[in-house]
């Protein structure tokens, strides 16, 4: 995600807040979930996370154990009707949430999905693929060991200006084609994801969803730059330099001519560069949205959409056609432009965040609810917060649930005081800032681009880790620097 500022808005849990927010999803279930909201003309009975028990989180655990196993046992039934799976695992929440709290309960949690959610989500991440998928790198690149570390720094300061997701889908093509000619390419594309995907969208709102959430409660722009420019600086040094080494090893072991087999063009350039405007104009909307508050809203079943995301998204589907418009036709092919990633994202994620909605809600309701355990494990016997603690729980959670909701749950279980929190709880702050953006690189759905990735490079035919081969990756080189960050920085 989730999501640059690529996933703007917090899900709410079961019963949405009267201000939404915005950010994420919806495919061909809309007819289905519009059936399904027609009886709710009555006002929707309220669900407290508190009244749900654990087992509720059973078909998210469903749909990441697929995500995770199938590839791998029914790599055929996976690829053809991976949608279809999904589908089901939705179903299997819904239905029986259905027959719990009764449809107009279920259909407000989902038209709430949808409407302040996933249409959101799916329109910013599809301008931003859209506008950088027009974007061709000419240049007879050489993926050498610092060539490619060169692609990965710019990919990862361009990150917290144009979000994760912009930078990713903007600098994965040049750094596939320039590893063209080798054949060990999925460390090159696993540490993208580490640094590009995820650690370099750490300095500002405009990076990664959680940090804009932060900013739209009260969060200063430059707070974030200000308190974990240390740690990002540390985490990017060190996975560049470890990646260094092992693409160094991988570089002299396969004996790589400097020279191409299949030279692309000699002059470095950039073809279909008035995409950059396309790409101001979402970070503009962005910032729009979370700074303009005219205060006109609609309520639709029970969800409060606001005037400012209604023209966000509005606009975010004209700059998706006004890009496919200005772009031509042979820098996109160029380019290899398909938009079969874009459809494989919003498929996965229709699923994992509909599921996740009882999981949220269940960690939302604190002490109260199933998860009661991570509320007292983030606080010390003085009644303190333990920012080493917070440090681990947002991020672990991150990991597998969208990062953005994870943030604000850990954000008011502090307090949800920015004043408070930026002042003499900087360090809780700065640690659920940390550990929901760095730890979203631990797992492909810890983060929207990680997936999108993922998808384009396997569509360029690089054979990437499974499900839980990339956790390998992660658990042998995040981990430890996680480990460091935490004895450095959240004691």
């Amino acid at each position: 995600m989730s999501a640059a500022a690529e996933n703007v808005v917090p899900p709410a849990g079961i019963v949405p807040p009267a201000a939404a927010g915005p950010a994420r999803r919806a495919p061909r279930v809309v007819l289905a979930t519009a059936l399904l909201a027609m009886p709710l003309l009555a006002r929707a009975s309220e669900v407290d996370g508190a009244s749900l028990a654990a087992w509720w989180g059973v078909p998210f655990a469903g749909v990441l154990l697929s995500i995770a196993l199938l590839p791998l046992l029914a790599p055929g039934l996976w690829h053809h009707h991976f949608g279809k799976i999904v589908l089901g695992w939705s179903l299997a929440f819904l239905l029986p949430f259905t027959l719990a709290f009764g449809p107009a309960a279920a259909g407000q949690a989902v038209v709430h999905t949808l409407l302040a959610e996933y249409i959101p989500f799916i329109a910013l991440l599809c301008a931003l693929f859209t506008a950088a998928g027009g974007i061709y790198v000419r240049g007879n690149l050489h993926g050498s060991p610092a060539v490619n570390v060169g692609i990965m720094a710019v990919g990862s300061l361009l990150a917290s200006v144009m979000g994760t997701t912009g930078a990713s889908m903007l600098m994965i093509r040049p750094l596939i084609r320039a590893n063209d000619n080798r054949k060990h390419v999925a460390h090159v594309v696993v540490f993208f994801i580490f640094t590009v995907s995820n650690a370099g969208g750490s300095l500002t709102p405009l990076g990664d969803p959680p940090l804009f959430l932060g900013f739209l409660r009260g969060v200063d722009f430059f707070w974030t730059a200000r308190h974990i420019f240390p740690e990002t600086l540390l985490l990017l040094g060190a996975l560049l330099a470890i990646f260094y080494v092992i693409d160094s090893w991988w570089y002299r072991k396969e004996g790589v001519l400097p020279a191409d087999a299949t030279p692309d063009t000699p002059r470095l350039g950039l073809d279909g560069a008035i995409n950059f405007l396309p790409l101001l104009a979402v970070v503009a909307l962005v910032l729009m949205s979370g700074i303009w508050n005219p205060g006109i809203g609609f309520e639709v079943f029970g969800t409060r959409v606001e005037l400012q995301q209604l023209v966000r998204d509005g606009l975010l589907v004209v700059v998706t056609l006004v890009s496919l418009a200005i772009t031509p036709k042979a820098v996109r092919q160029a380019n290899q432009f398909s938009w079969a990633p874009m459809a494989e994202v919003a498929k996965l994620f229709f699923g994992i965040f509909l599921t996740m909605i009882p999981v949220l809600a269940m960690l939302r309701a604190g002490e109260q609810g199933a998860f009661a355990a991570v509320a007292r494990a983030v606080t010390g016997v003085d009644g303190q917060p333990l920012p080493w603690a917070y440090f681990w729980f947002t991020g672990g959670l991150s990991s597998f649930l969208d990062n953005a909701p994870t943030y604000l749950v850990f954000f008011n279980l502090a307090g949800g005081d920015p004043a408070h929190l930026m002042g003499p709880l900087a360090a809780t702050l700065a640690a659920i800032s940390a550990g929901s953006v760095f730890m979203g690189a631990n797992t492909y759905i810890g983060n929207a681009p990680n997936f999108m990735v993922k998808a384009i490079a396997e569509d360029r035919g690089v054979r990437m880790p499974s499900f839980f081969g990339y956790m390998g990756w992660s658990a042998l080189v995040l981990l430890p620097l996680f480990v460091l960050m935490t004895f450095v920085f959240f004691r």
